[in-house]
């Protein structure tokens, strides 16, 4: 994604939530996907990247993907656009660091993210085929799962409660 489409993609999200920008710190990486970032008023806060899903720790390609994004992200300063909330009330956003530098797309052009399950950001779409095309990361696999199918699979598994 070029910087237009993502300043179009920013003042979108502006347009409908104003409010939701957050300057802070990223001090912890939970995964290739989901960051934890202290604001100017010392509140941590969870934030799970808009358009992307890493694949979970426990798969392949888990602990690569959370290293990359720590490498990216960890203990720089960024300003988060929230776009919402997920259906479990976790804050979805835009993550900057420095401004103006989008940790996605570095993860998707490593091959180390899908784009989300349901209404790909076509910019994003783009830069995931040319890392599948180039057999970047996770796309080295004959068969990746994707997280989402892996999220689910691993419920099934679960013992059921009482």
């Amino acid at each position: 994604m070029n910087l237009v489409g993502l300043f179009v993609l920013s003042a979108v999200c502006a347009l409908a939530n104003p409010n939701a920008e957050i300057s802070g710190k990223v001090v912890n990486v939970i995964d290739g996907n989901t960051v934890e970032i202290i604001s100017g008023d010392l509140e941590r806060i969870k934030i799970y990247f808009l358009g992307i899903d890493a694949p979970e720790l426990d798969q392949e390609y888990g602990d690569r993907a959370k290293k990359l994004m720590e490498k990216i992200t960890l203990n720089k300063n960024v300003v988060v656009q929230i776009t919402g909330k997920d259906r479990l009330g976790h804050r979805i956003g835009i993550i900057l660091i420095e401004g103006n530098v989008d940790p996605r797309l570095e993860m998707l052009k490593e091959g180390l993210a899908w784009t989300a399950e349901k209404n790909a950001i076509p910019e994003l779409e783009s830069l995931k085929e040319l890392a599948r095309a180039k057999n970047r990361g996770l796309w080295r696999q004959d068969d990746p799962v994707p997280p989402w199918v892996f999220r689910r699979q691993q419920t099934l598994f679960m013992p059921k409660a009482s």
